[in-house]
């Protein structure tokens, strides 16, 4: 009986000493990780260029997803969108009018011209064809059977013109014309597109809820386009960057829920998921305080906070240890 109980004994121990060497890092000690918290900033900055009419926010306010930055003075911008929507209308209207063809009436007139300037020519050539007998006879001078070549070569030529203006505007726009006129109104299109967005731009937005850390630009200030007006601070995600050296890497794979500890509130963790390790080794940043030799390599890994707070500030340094299943 006695060995039965010592049996069970040794088992037991055996159990308990698993349990807890398996909740402890290779030294003996639990896994604690040290970090930083790492809150992702934005610097906020117009598309366009021009001169700032008005900044809508100090350092330190609160901003929501869609709330107005500031405001570029919008006045150059609307009157080159007037321009574009103008030209815009005159190559609308040019195609339309390609497209339409000429008129019914002004094909008829174009007919009755080239019929009378056919008449006129016919008329001129009898009259050169008699001068030109009468010279060979010399009944006339040679001014005046040049004369009469040279009436028919005018009504002739006048002729051949109106006809050409006939068939054109009886058979319509050429293709080409189409697709060049098509091509000019895509143009002007793009065009006023272009100009709507840059007056669209002339708005600066917050992208995301956060925190305004610094205004940069006050009104009336000339802003280039990509300079920097306000540098946000975002709400989320809030992240820690932590490391871990490479004996206990296979306890912290992406998934595994962790608690982050602040000095500010030790007994109250936040609760956090590993959302990344990095697959490259590299030295303990000298900014992490961790429980080894800062000259080991570690493992960079990156922990999403679920349940993040105004108590949570850049830079802050926390410690990441194992949640109760982690461990």
């Amino acid at each position: 009986m006695k060995r039965a109980v010592i049996i069970v004994l040794v088992l037991l121990a055996a159990a308990a000493g698993w349990y807890f060497w398996d909740g402890r890092n290779g030294d003996g000690r639990e896994l604690a990780l040290g970090g930083n918290v790492d809150i992702r900033e934005v610097n906020l900055a117009f598309r366009v260029d021009g001169r700032v009419a008005d900044v809508k926010v100090e350092e330190g306010d609160l901003v929501s997803s869609g709330d107005i930055i500031a405001v570029i003075d919008p006045e150059p911008f609307q009157t080159r969108l007037a321009q574009a929507e103008g030209a815009l209308g005159a190559a609308q209207a040019a195609e339309a009018l390609l497209q339409a063809g000429t008129r019914n009436e002004e094909v008829a007139r174009l007919k009755a011209q080239m019929e009378a300037l056919r008449a006129a020519a016919v008329n001129a050539q009898v009259t050169f064809r008699r001068q030109r007998d009468l010279l060979s006879s010399n009944s006339i001078s040679r001014q005046e059977f040049d004369n009469a070549k040279a009436s028919w070569d005018q009504t002739s030529s006048e002729f051949q013109a109106a006809q050409q203006a006939y068939f054109e505007a009886r058979n319509g726009a050429r293709s080409e014309d189409l697709a060049r006129a098509e091509a000019e109104r895509k143009m002007a299109e793009a065009q006023r597109d272009t100009a709507a967005l840059q007056l669209r731009d002339t708005t600066l937005v917050s992208p995301e809820g956060g925190t305004v850390l610094t205004r940069v630009v006050e009104p009336g200030s000339m802003v280039a386009a990509g300079s920097p007006v306000v540098t946000l601070s975002l709400d989320r995600p809030v992240r820690v960057r932590a490391y871990v050296d490479e004996p206990n890497l296979g306890r912290v794979a992406p998934g595994t829920e962790v608690l982050v500890f602040t000095d500010s509130r030790p007994d109250h963790p936040y609760r956090g998921t590993v959302g990344f390790v990095s697959p490259r080794a590299e030295f303990t940043p000298k900014q992490v305080e961790t429980q080894d030799l800062r000259t080991a390599l570690v493992y960079r890994i990156r922990v999403t906070i679920a349940d993040p707070d105004n108590g949570l500030r850049q830079g802050m340094p926390v410690t990441v240890r194992l949640a109760a299943k982690g461990r």
